[in-house]
């Protein structure tokens, strides 16, 4: 799959977490960026969680007070990446005890890392919860040990 961005947006369209694949320039990535937020939050829960986006799709998912966006190829399954949305919520939720946009704030390198372990270049390479969270305990007990 070809994932060009990933974000994690709170109700007041601050953004929490931002991974970028693709986009070369930082003027129109912002731009951009608050103009898609605009978009994906003015949305109700009755429409469509599917947005067309110049050259590419918008595919975003609300979890408690977050928002999960992705941007991806045009020609990209939405379904598919609705369960990939719904696979990293999980992911966080269980690294987390329950993800709040607080533990992201807090923790904004643990965040970073998870999505690493999930997606490498805008590309899906890893699905297991196990093996994505197994290095960043890891880190967490070296961490621990250095204390």
């Amino acid at each position: 799959m070809a994932i060009k961005f990933f974000l994690m947006v709170n109700r007041q369209g601050q953004t929490r977490v931002a991974q970028y694949y693709t986009y070369t320039d930082v003027a129109t990535r912002a731009a951009d960026e608050a103009e898609i937020i605009r978009k994906c939050l003015a949305r109700t829960e009755k429409q469509c969680s599917f947005i067309e986006y110049r050259t590419f799709k918008l595919v975003f998912r609300r979890y408690a007070s977050l928002y999960f966006i992705i941007g991806c190829d045009e020609h990209e399954n939405e379904l598919a990446i609705l369960e990939f949305i719904h696979m990293a919520v999980e992911t966080l939720d269980q690294y987390f005890d329950g993800v709040s946009e607080l533990d992201i704030m807090f923790n904004i390198e643990k965040a970073h890392f998870i999505l690493d372990e999930m997606l490498s270049n805008g590309e899906i390479v890893e699905t297991n919860k196990t093996r994505i969270l197994a290095p960043v305990r890891v880190i967490d007990r070296s961490d621990k040990l250095s204390s």
